[in-house]
Parts: C-alpha cells; structure tokens; sequence
C-alpha cells in the first residue's frame, strides 16, 4: 500500500489526539489535587507488539519509560477481551511504586491477539510504606510501599473488587486512591472507544500501516539528526548531592559516541546502587536518553518507538543507573533522571556548543506530607514538585520558575492546596538572583513557604542542594536551593536536600528552588545582551 504523505500528517495528528483525549478524561475524572490540578499523569497507545504509536503531552519520564511497563504486562499476563492488567512494580517495568499504571488490550477481531493497546500512569499521592506520600528515605523497596505486579484489576469488563479492596487496605487514604484508579480506568475506555472508531472508518490495515509508518518516519527523523552530529566521543559527569544516607555525592558519568547516523550512550563508570533512594532503574535511565535525543529534534514527529531505534544505552546492572532488585528507587524517578538528562546534554555540549543549553534547574523538589486532619478526622496524604530555573539558550534566557526536562507538571494552585489540606501557603514567588549570570543568564528558581495546621510528617527528596547547575559557553552556574524550617519559637533550621522531619501547627518549612546556569560569558557593561 502507498502511503500518502498527507494521510501520514492526518493519522499521525489522529494517534495523538487520541492520548490526549485520554489525559483529558483522567484529569476531569480524578480525584486528587495531583490529578486534577498538577496533571501527574501520562497516557499513550501502542502497537500490537507493545510498540509505541504516540504519546500526550505529558511527562518525559513517564512516557519514555511505560513501554516497559506494557512490555510486561503482555509478558506476564494472558489477556482477553475487556481486561485491564494493573503494575508498578520498578523492577517489571515500573519506576517508582507511586507511578501506578494501566495496560488494555484492544481485540478487534474474536481470534488472535490484541490490535492494539492503551495505557496510562498516574502518580499516586500515597500507596502505603513507611511515611505519607509514599516518598520515603528508605534503603529497600519493601520500605516505600505496595508492590503491584503485573496482573488483572478488570477480566472481561469486570472491576476485581476483592484486589481493589486489597489495595486501599493498604494505603493512607482510599477513597481517594479509589478514585483516582477509576479515573485511569476510564481514560483507557476512552482511547479504546477512539481506536475502535478510527479502525472501523479506515479498516485495521490502513491504521496498522499509518502506525507503523509515524514510527518510522520518527526514526528517520532522529538519524537525520543524529547524522549532522560530528563522529567521535563526548564524557561528560555529574553528581547528585547523596543519597539521603551518606554525604557522599553520586555520580554519574556517560560516554556518547556518535557513529554516522547512530548514537551509543555508554553509562559506564557510573557509582554503584546506593542505600539510599536515588537509584534508577533502566526504564528511568532510557527514558532520559531517548528525551534528551528527542530535545534535538526540530521537527514536529511524534515521540514513539522510532526514537530508541538509532540509540543504544549501555546501563551496567547494579549501578545507580540500572539498580537491581530490592533497592530503593523512590528518587529515581523524580532525582536521578534530572541527573542523566544533565549528563546526557552535557556530553551533547561538546559536539554541539551552540545548540545545547545551560543546565536547568536539575531537580524535582518533591514535597510529600501527610498525617490526620483535625477538622475531619481523617487522613491527608499529599506530594508536590515545584519548578525552578530554565538553562540560558543561545539567543534566548532562561524562562522563570517552570518545571524542567523530566517533569512537565503544573504547581497545585494555592487556593485547591488550602481547600483539601490543612496548610497555608505563606510566599509563593520568584527567587530574584538565582539564575546564572551569562550573555543569556538562566532562570529564576521559586520560594514556597508552607506553614501547616496540624500536626504533619514531611519528607523532601530535592537536590542541587550541594551541587550547582552548570552554566554553558562561558556562563555561570545557577544557585543551589535551600530547605529551611522556622519553628514557632522563631528558630531556624537548615535541612539537607533528602530529610524526613515532623512538623507542629505553625511551623514553616519554606523551599527555596535552585537557579538554572546562564549561556555565554557575561557582556560587559556598555554591550549587554536585550533578552527577546
């Protein structure tokens, strides 16, 4: 069959629309504020091999990681008509155990296997473990909460109640969990009900071949871009501050080496796991390279398997960067993958100096509380990202305040957080002075106080703390952040970037997010650069 290339831009824009209809749905049929207002979320389709067609736009590591996650499903689970296989195991295709997903299979025909399939994740504001939010400092898995394996939640369209109540037994607050899994549930009939539609108007042939075809017009794409790369090796290393345990930094270092149209991504030489939390499992560490390659691309193509098909990533078992099994991975996916997108641009930086940015902020600055709410009775569990510092460009600074790379959540507006916890919001603003000085200085991190209500345990996974973000071309670094807390009796403590502390009604724990690095030398003072 010719492809057209006309029909590829419509089926091509029809595979996207679709995951994003999908996060529609799950945004306006959840239930927490992570869902509803930060849009912690991702969905997507694939093929019949689990191959990814397109995504939403959604959040990088989420997406570059979830064909994993529907790998194992189909691996571990027979599935029929009308089921939906529930995972977040990170060492069967999962990342942290708070990123829950969803796998349905769509059967077309009565015989064979699925045409296609749907799946989404959502970050959970707590599944259970040793403190609220389900973000702890802890040293193994077991610690950080419920290990969902691959397996059926719904067999022929039918909810599996007795697993669902075993799930909300063992968390801190089901009805919200309750209702954010039902949400998941429905954005997947949604993506289901759009692939019957399209598959009935243009037959499965012609869907299937159009599938396969943005697939490899993808990869077509990225060796074009691969290609215009000089040939040779680019090192580059960087460093989390610790690992939450020990004071010691964590590095990572990665070896690229461009071969013609292709790309080897070597993290040799990267520390070994660590006791603490901020190990990344392989899905995390692919997911970072494929985003930071894609970031390359100017073209409008959409994010699906063609991408990983010109990049091979060599992640040692047993390093921070393809930890094993029962490690702690909870920071993994939020910390670690800043990291490696970090390194990833930086080795980049080498070969293409004028392209790649400064380092952006280079953290998530993951806040989870939780404890029992006085006016109710019940108990809160709540987490939050909070943005900081783009990188300076060549041509352009850094923009202010914005969640960066593998994150690409909204903040929880302030009047939605004091309506569903017992906390107030005391500043919430930019951080003057923290980006990079630079021809295009980087970003301005932001200031969040909170002054809770009740009693409430915290626990912060942040970094760039220690570390700053680097500057490019002769710019300077970004700030580093701070965490600090001011009791009630006016005393002051500074945290370190991973803690875990108990706060008291009017206390103030205020988080101070780090500056990204400026682009370019800094112009003296009768030349200075006009921002655009």
């Amino acid at each position: 069959m010719r492809l057209d290339p006309i029909e590829l831009e419509i089926f091509k824009n029809l595979f996207v629309s679709i995951a994003e209809e999908m996060g529609v749905t799950l945004c306006r049929t959840g239930f927490s504020p992570n869902i509803k207002e930060r849009l912690d979320y991702s969905c997507a389709i694939y093929d019949s091999a689990g191959q990814t067609i397109a995504q939403g736009d959604h959040l990088p590591v989420h997406l570059g990681a979830m064909p994993l996650s529907v790998r194992a499903a189909i691996d571990h689970v027979a599935m029929e008509p009308g089921d939906t296989v529930i995972l977040n195991d990170p060492f069967r295709g999962g990342t942290h155990l708070p990123d829950i997903t969803l796998v349905s299979p769509l059967f077309l025909k009565r015989t064979g296997p699925p045409a296609f399939f749907v799946a989404n994740r959502a970050h959970h504001s707590d599944v259970g473990g040793m403190s609220p939010g389900s973000m702890p400092l802890a040293r193994e898995v077991f610690q950080e909460g419920l290990i969902i394996p691959p397996i059926k939640l719904i067999k022929r369209g039918v909810l599996d109640r007795e697993l669902m109540s075993f799930i909300l037994a063992n968390v801190r607050t089901p009805d919200e969990r309750e209702g954010d899994l039902t949400a998941q549930v429905a954005a997947n009939r949604v993506g289901e009900t759009r692939l019957r539609e399209i598959t009935k108007k243009y037959s499965l042939k012609r869907v299937a071949q159009y599938a396969a075809a943005t697939q490899d017009y993808a990869e077509r794409v990225l060796r074009r871009t691969i290609a215009s790369i000089p040939d040779g090796e680019y090192r580059f290393e960087d460093y989390l501050d610790n690992d939450g345990f020990s004071s010691a930094p964590v590095f990572i270092r990665v070896a690229i080496r461009i071969h013609g149209d292709s790309a080897e991504v070597d993290f040799t030489g990267s520390d070994h796991q660590t006791s603490g939390g901020v190990n990344a499992n392989l899905a995390i560490t692919l997911s970072a390279t494929l985003y930071a390659f894609r970031c390359l691309v100017q073209e409008d193509v959409l994010f699906n398997a063609g991408i990983s098909r010109p990049i091979h990533v060599i992640a040692p078992p047993g390093t921070v960067v393809n930890a094993q099994h029962p490690s702690a991975v909870a920071g993994g996916n939020v910390e670690t993958s800043q990291r490696i997108t970090d390194v990833v641009l930086g080795a980049l930086s080498q070969a293409l100096p004028q392209v790649i940015p400064a380092a952006s902020q280079g953290t998530m600055n993951n806040v989870t509380l939780g404890g029992t709410n006085p006016h109710t009775g019940a108990a809160f569990a709540y987490y939050e990202t909070a943005g900081g510092g783009m990188g300076g460009r060549n041509g352009l600074p850094g923009i202010s305040g914005v969640h960066t790379h593998m994150s690409n959540t909204r903040n929880t507006p302030i009047e939605a957080l004091e309506h569903h916890l017992p906390l107030r919001i005391r500043t919430y603003a930019l951080r003057h002075g923290s980006g990079g000085a630079g021809q295009y200085p980087g970003g301005e991190g932001l200031i969040r106080e909170y002054e809770t209500l009740a009693d409430t345990s915290v626990t912060l996974l942040t970094d760039r703390r220690i570390g700053q973000p680097y500057g490019a071309q002769g710019g300077q670094p970004g700030s580093p952040g701070r965490n600090t807390i001011t009791r009630t009796d006016g005393t002051t403590e500074l945290l370190p970037s991973k803690a875990r502390i108990e706060l008291h009604p009017g206390d103030r724990l205020r988080i101070e997010t780090p500056g990204g690095g400026g682009f370019g030398p800094t112009p003296s003072p009768s030349n200075q650069a006009t921002p655009k």
